[in-house]
């Protein structure tokens, strides 16, 4: 029997509920609200099956790809539930100004700085590992560029909305989409050619249309890779980087690395230059990973067949 596609999984939670999560955040600050919280993470995370066994399935397969002799049991994998509830906060002082330059050390700073200073629009790649609302809210004070972030499910956008009218300045543009049709890579190429940036997570595989996947190696078994983004960064005909943010001790690392000048897919090769192409991230993807484990933020079957889930509602 074929389960649920990660986008059809029921949202726990509601729009009211986050917007109750920002009020309490405001009157009872990290820590008071912690102490209210954490019996709510318990609850979800013992409640939880699919979720629970997403989490201990993928940090033992991170136990055992590291030759870890002790492996993952209940513990760590409420922790792994606390990390994500704690990805919340940060989005919060990200978007409030709480998180400044000097809480971020940023890797190939030099490199963005030169692609603002060009003028020149380029794709972003990031994933579900770390928190990329960090970078996204810093922008408005240290780069000054319009950044439109694709998302894929009506919670990522009201969640985003929400935090959005906290600092409305924040100069970025969410597209929610289902499928990538040429009609999206017309909008997405007019906003590059104005020196813009479109950021796309390549960790999650299509919302409306199975096995259009590369089957990559990860943390040493075969999982799917959407195409979707590569073809379309490869359409764009711009620079591609990879972009992650990982927390440690309270400080945030903001990885920026150039993935390609511009990804060609010839006609010929084309199925083998994709496969390559998706590999080199799933590569970068899991050696991140390895370093920040509780920041791995996909509660699902990572490894399931793509045509073996259910992408009806």
């Amino acid at each position: 029997m074929a389960t649920k596609h990660w986008s059809k999984m029921a949202e726990r939670g509601s729009y009211l509920g986050m917007r109750f999560l920002l009020l309490s955040y405001r009157i009872l600050g990290r820590t008071g609200l912690w102490i209210v919280l954490f019996p709510v993470v318990f609850y979800f995370y013992c409640t939880g099956r699919v979720a629970r066994t997403a989490s201990l399935d993928f940090l033992r397969r991170v136990a055992q790809y590291q030759h870890q002799t002790t492996q993952p049991g209940f513990w760590q994998g409420l922790k792994h539930f606390m990390s994500f509830a704690d990805s919340a906060f940060d989005k919060i002082d990200a978007w409030t100004g709480r998180i400044s330059a000097q809480d971020i050390d940023y890797e190939n700073h030099a490199l963005f700085e030169q692609l603002q200073n060009s003028g020149q629009g380029a794709v972003f790649i990031g994933s579900h590992l770390g928190n990329l609302e960090v970078c996204r809210a810093l922008s408005v004070g240290r780069y000054q560029v319009k950044i439109n972030v694709l998302v894929f499910t009506h919670h990522a956008v009201e969640f985003n909305r929400t935090l959005q009218k906290i600092s409305p300045n924040v100069n970025v543009d969410l597209i929610q989409v289902t499928d990538m049709k040429p009609e999206l890579a017309i909008i997405l190429q007019q906003k590059i050619d104005a020196g813009e940036v479109v950021v796309i997570v390549g960790d999650r595989t299509s919302t409306s249309v199975s096995q259009r996947v590369s089957y990559c190696d990860f943390l040493g078994a075969p999982a799917p890779f959407s195409q979707g983004p590569f073809i379309l960064a490869a359409v764009l005909d711009c620079p591609v980087y990879l972009l992650f943010c990982l927390k440690h001790k309270n400080r945030y690392r903001v990885i920026f690395e150039l993935f390609a000048e511009q990804l060609t897919l010839p006609r010929k090769t084309r199925q083998a230059a994709l496969q390559s192409v998706i590999q080199r991230y799933a590569d970068r993807l899991a050696f991140f990973s390895l370093q920040a484990p509780y920041q791995w933020f996909n509660f699902f079957d990572f490894w399931q067949k793509d045509d073996c889930v259910s992408r009806d509602d």
